[in-house]
Parts: C-alpha cells; structure tokens; sequence
C-alpha cells in the first residue's frame, strides 16, 4: 500500500490507496505523526503494510514542504521503504498532460509549469503570452491527490526514483 502525504498547503491531507482525509491543523509538526496514525487505524493498515510513502514536494508552504519531507523520509527510512517525490504540478498534469499550470502565489506572481515549461516563477505579462502554447490552462482550480498513487507507482516502476527535495522556485525571505 502507498501513503501519499502533503502537508504543502493548510492541514494534513493523507491518501492511501483510494482513501483519502485531510485535517485541518494550524501546528502541522504536532499534527502530522497522529494524523498518520489515526488514518491508517481507521483503515485496517498497519505501517508494516505500507511500501512505498509519496510526499508532496512543491510549490507550497516552505516549512510545510519540509516538514512533510522530514517526516515521510524518517518513516520511510524506518519501515525500509521507498519515499518518491511529487510535485504539485505532477499532481495536475497527470490528466491534462498539455496544459499550462498556472498557480497564484499569493506575491503577485505564478508559479508555472507545462511540457514547455520547467517549474517557475512568471509575472502575470508573461504568463498571458507563454499560456498561448498549450490548449488550456489550469491551476486556478484544487488539483485532485488521487492522482498521487499512480504516480508513485509509475516512478517505482521506471525506476524513476529521484532525490526527496523541497522544490523551492524563488529564494525564501532570509535569502533576499
């Protein structure tokens, strides 16, 4: 069984096989270890059941981001199971695979991916015209996690395993 954790935006949202839950919580550190736990207990899954954990890695909240890493990488490692890496954009592009993703950040800004596209930040001038190159654009919309499982399972089969970082598109407040 797969565990998809994203802690990148309010809450703790948690997906297991087709089960899903999200939990609002303020203090995501303190949440996340009993979220984990209570999820698994209300569906019959012990951790020992689990093989693979997928984490959410960005765009999003930067602590949240890196919390939901530490906590997916240290149980990962402690039940000797893969953790893969899953991008917000992933998460969107799975079944729109030619559409631009065009995220609010909140900054006046938009964090923006496509086939044509790596990950990164645009203002809004260049968002209208580089949009034109794909059919359709999304991102103003909640992406779907149910999307997580199989791209954990397809990583895993590729052998598409890369390192679990945060994906971090703009330098944090301290760096500027």
């Amino acid at each position: 069984m797969i565990l998809v954790i994203n802690t990148s935006g309010n809450g703790v949202e948690l997906l297991l096989d087709d089960k899903h839950t999200k939990i609002e919580a303020q203090k995501q550190a303190i949440a996340l270890p009993s979220a984990v736990q209570d999820f698994l207990t209300q569906n019959n899954v012990d951790m020992k059941d689990l093989t693979a954990i997928g984490v959410i890695v960005g765009p999003g909240s930067f602590t949240g981001i890196r919390m939901g890493i530490a906590y997916a990488k240290g149980l990962a490692i402690g039940l000797n199971i893969p953790v893969v890496p899953i991008s917000i954009f992933e998460l969107y592009l799975y079944e729109n695979p030619d559409a631009f993703v065009a995220i609010d950040s909140g900054r006046g800004d938009f964090f923006v991916a496509s086939k044509f596209h790596e990950p990164c930040t645009m203002e809004i001038d260049e968002l209208e015209s580089e949009q034109m190159k794909c059919p359709a654009t999304i991102g103003h919309k909640p992406y779907d996690l149910k999307y997580a499982k199989n791209i954990v399972e397809n990583k895993i089969k590729n052998n598409d395993l890369q390192p679990v970082i945060p994906m971090y598109l703009r330098p944090s407040y301290a760096e500027k």
